[in-house]
């Protein structure tokens, strides 16, 4: 694996910063490697969406193109979007679609 590639695909924007000796904030997670790649982006309180990422900006703010939303509630359903502009303080984790899926938690105790 190259010092290039993420070790982790999955991205959260908590993470994305570090503090410069300045005082100012700059950008730790470079997003131009997903640009014209399919993303998912989960938000705070439990949205989610997929699209092609088209741009960014320094505050994580994206722009995504080919947007479907999946909904969970009351029944799972997707709805096309289109082309959406996301802002950057309500994602949560970014995750190229690769195939890679979410599994259980194999720790959890199952009842």
């Amino acid at each position: 694996m190259s010092s290039e590639s993420p070790q982790n695909p999955y991205l959260s924007s908590s993470s994305c910063w570090k503090d410069s000796s300045k005082g100012k904030r700059e950008a730790i997670l470079d997003l131009s490697k997903y640009v014209n790649e399919r993303i998912r982006v989960k938000f705070t309180g439990g949205r989610e969406v997929t699209g092609i990422l088209k741009g960014y900006d320094q505050l994580l703010n994206l722009v995504l193109d080919g947007v479907e939303e999946q909904i969970n509630e009351p029944e799972p359903q997707t709805r096309l979007l289109n082309l959406v502009v996301l802002r950057g303080p309500t994602i949560t984790l970014l995750s190229p679609v690769d195939g890679s899926e979410e599994i259980a938690n194999p720790f959890v105790a199952q009842e």
